[in-house]
């Protein structure tokens, strides 16, 4: 290891990865409840079949982000 080249594998597990996906998925799911929450407030004249339909489209796009 003295050229600074490792291998990963040897190395011990850490929780930070799986922490990470963790606050990752907190913060979709707060992203969502805060955007149905929005729609309700901002444009309450919005069927519940509308507010689905936009909710699951911004679903599907949160899940293509990194």
């Amino acid at each position: 290891m003295s050229d600074g080249n490792f291998n990963r594998a040897l190395l011990p597990s850490t929780p930070y990865r799986s922490g990470v996906r963790m606050g990752q998925q907190q913060a979709k799911t707060k992203a969502i409840e805060a955007l149905r929450l929005a729609l309700e407030q901002a444009e309450p004249s919005l069927t519940s079949e509308q507010k689905d339909a936009i909710l699951k489209c911004f679903e599907k796009e949160l899940r293509l982000l990194p």
